[in-house]
């Protein structure tokens, strides 16, 4: 079952990660590397060099699961990420919405967003 939602932190790990990787040696990589816990409830994205192929690493109720995603045709249009780059972060925060236009094809740098209404968060009482 799908259990991602715009309510779960993700990550962008900025470097071409091998597809073959699976659930050891991806949550290595987010403990050594992007310097998080795997264990925390957030979701960790890896992309391949060739744009092609994305993995979602989340830990749910029970286990680690592993969300695949293999175009066909195309590539995977990542936000402003230099992948490749050795002086790249750790790791990049990446919002809901940015993860749905990179799995459908739509390229975020070159979306314009509408203003919105936010909520304001409630100030402290001294």
């Amino acid at each position: 079952m799908f259990c991602l939602s715009e309510s779960d932190t993700f990550y962008l790990y900025p470097h071409p990660t091998d597809m073959r990787k699976s659930f050891y040696t991806l949550s290595g990589i987010v403990t050594n590397e992007m310097r998080r816990d795997v264990h925390d409830g957030e979701a960790f994205i890896f992309v391949n060099r060739s744009l092609t192929s994305m993995k979602i690493l989340h830990a749910e109720y029970g286990g680690l699961v592993i969300y695949s995603l293999k175009l066909e045709k195309g590539c995977i249009s990542l936000p402003d990420l230099l992948l490749d780059d050795d002086n790249a972060p750790p790791c990049r925060r990446t919002e809901w919405q940015e993860l749905m236009l990179m799995a459908r094809g739509i390229n975020p740098l070159e979306v314009r967003r509408q203003p919105r209404w936010l909520p304001q968060k409630p100030k402290k009482q001294k």
